[in-house]
Order: structure tokens, then sequence, then C-alpha cells
């Protein structure tokens, strides 16, 4: 059992920055691939960044590359996304998700058997 928890969502104005934490506990936390998704109201809960074990890979979707970052401290047990230059269309709730899955890039919901509560992310235009 993985337990995730979030931080670090808000309202920001467009062109602003957040960065999102996910505190792991209860299992090696170096074993997992993790991962960043979205979904805003309305629509389907999409892929954000995932990033390998180790941290040696990251992928990103088109929507977000050049803007958004993942990394990981496996010795704080956390996953980070930092959000720079955001847009109105980039609130959503977002969901950070494990797996001890090799699959890469792990772009599908259904790859993840742990899952944070979620943080709202609110950016105003």
């Amino acid at each position: 059992q993985v337990v995730l928890v979030e931080s670090g969502g808000g309202l920001v104005q467009a062109g602003g920055s957040l960065r999102l934490s996910c505190a792991a506990s209860g299992r090696t936390f170096s074993d997992y691939r993790m991962a960043w998704f979205r979904q805003a109201p309305g629509k389907a809960r999409e892929i954000v960044a995932t990033i390998t074990n180790r941290g040696s890979k990251t992928y990103y979707v088109d929507s977000v590359s050049g803007r958004f970052a993942i990394s990981r401290d496996n010795a704080k047990n956390t996953v980070y996304l930092q959000m720079n230059s955001l847009k109105p269309e980039d609130t959503a709730v977002y969901y950070c998700a494990a797996d001890r899955s090799r699959v890469w890039p792990g772009v599908r919901s259904e790859g993840y058997d742990y899952w944070g509560q979620g943080t709202q992310v609110t950016v105003s235009s």
C-alpha cells in the first residue's frame, strides 16, 4: 500500500508559477514510477508528466512541454511538478499517481495503482 498526499495547489494569475508536491509513504518510493495527471471540469483525466523510478527519464504531454518540469527526491519520498507560464487552460484538479510497472512512458491512468486525493489549480486570466 502506498499513500500519496498532494500539496501546493492554489489560485494564480496567467503567466504565474506554482510548484506541486506529492509526498509518498508506505513502500519503497524508489521502486515506483510516478506521474501527474489532471482533470478539468467536464473533461476526462489526462496525463501531464511521468518520471521513472530513479528519475532518469521524464515525459510531458505536448501542451505542457517547456513550461512544466517533473522531478523527484527519493530521499524525501516526494515527487514535484514545477509549473511555469501557467495558462487558464491549465485549470484542473491535479493528481499524483504511483505504480511499480516499468512500462514507459506510462501515460494511461489505468496503469497506476495508487492515487492521491488531488489538489486544485486555478489560473485566472
